[in-house]
């Protein structure tokens, strides 16, 4: 029974059971394991896509017939040789990549901005990396039948059956004009058809739009649960984060950093700098709204030492050099602590001393 309880024990402290930390979720960042739905990218394509062909469509109408006009009254009288051909494919090419540049720098754009939208700006090979999994027969065949797989068969049957009804709906609405089109002018057949073709282009886009908001759903949902960490992993985590001895390092370096900015930024406050006078400093402040007793605003050893010498200079703070006091101070207080009652008497003289200087007595 005590074997059962300890199993029990072991298991539930495997289970995926908690939220996935910072670090785990910056960590699976960078291996490109990301919430992402290609149907976000498919739709916004599609939508801005037939959409610039719905705002340009005119334009480039007009550009193609003048390509054909150009080349039934002037291309056709040529001389059929390599200069000539090449001319008339060069000028072709240009015609055409004219024509479409917009189309194809919208595509770009949306293919970005889809990308941005769902993952923001993110650099990393890992996904490109061989992977010795992803060849494994086996792990493959687990792939083909696990149930993302079937989520994935499920969306492909359901983005075609949208697709196919709205392609079908709109084709059954207009089947009265499609039958009349070879009544019409060249003109206006392709305008119908060029329109109709927009329709459905815009329509589907739309589709897999709302579509691709589920998927994103249920894409974010399957990342978080694939992320997620055991008890032990927490644990096990905050414990080197805590142990890796450079990260401890880095603390203390920033710590101590920003102790001895603010330390240097009350210097120019104090009333006195004791010095040792080489290798102690020690500023000394008495305000009575803050302490009954003086209190130390800074302290420093060697070069830090040098450094409240300098800042106290370049701020006409008095300097006394007092080497037993200044060592005694600097071992017995701490930064923003009033001094000790022993150093009572040695401190006022010393304050009286600064004051008369400074003619406040």
């Amino acid at each position: 029974m005590k074997r059962l309880r300890l199993d029990l024990q072991f298991f539930a402290a495997d289970e995926k059971t908690e939220e996935a930390t910072p670090k785990k979720r910056q960590d699976s960042r960078k291996k490109g394991q990301v919430a992402k739905s290609q149907d976000v990218n498919t739709g916004f394509l599609l939508l801005l896509t037939f959409g610039a062909l719905y705002l340009i469509g005119p334009l480039l109408k007009d550009t193609m017939l003048t390509m054909y006009e150009h080349a039934f009254t002037e291309y056709i009288h040529l001389e059929v040789t390599e200069h000539t051909v090449g001319r008339v494919l060069n000028e072709m090419t240009v015609e055409v990549a004219k024509a479409l540049a917009p189309i194809m720098g919208i595509a770009v754009v949306a293919g970005i901005a889809a990308n941005l939208l769902q993952v923001g700006v993110m650099f990393t090979g890992e996904p490109l990396k061989i992977d010795p999994k992803k060849i494994n027969p086996i792990q493959g065949f687990k792939r083909i039948f696990s149930p993302r797989a079937l989520v994935e068969l499920l969306k492909s049957l359901l983005k075609i059956s949208m697709v196919g009804i709205i392609t079908f709906s709109i084709i059954w609405i207009n089947k009265n004009e499609m039958v009349m089109a070879a009544q019409k002018s060249v003109d206006a057949a392709l305008s119908f058809f060029g329109n109709t073709t927009m329709i459905m282009g815009l329509a589907s886009a739309l589709a897999l739009l709302l579509l691709s908001v589920i998927d994103y759903s249920y894409q974010r949902y399957d990342h978080e649960k694939n992320i997620r960490m055991s008890k032990k992993d927490v644990k096990d985590e905050h414990k080197n984060m805590e142990g890796d001895p450079q990260i401890r390092a880095k603390i203390k370096e920033k710590q101590r950093q920003m102790s001895a900015a603010r330390m240097m930024s009350e210097v120019p406050e104090a009333d006195v700098v004791i010095t040792n006078p080489t290798h102690y400093a020690v500023a000394i402040k008495y305000d009575e709204e803050k302490s009954d007793a003086p209190f130390v605003v800074a302290k420093g050893v060697d070069f830090v030492a040098l450094k409240i010498k300098e800042v106290a200079k370049a701020n006409e703070v008095v300097t006394v050099e007092n080497r037993p006091l200044a060592r005694g101070i600097y071992n017995q207080t701490d930064v923003d602590q009033p001094i000790d009652e022993e150093f009572f008497q040695a401190v006022a003289e010393v304050l009286a001393y600064v004051y008369k200087l400074q003619k406040k007595v």
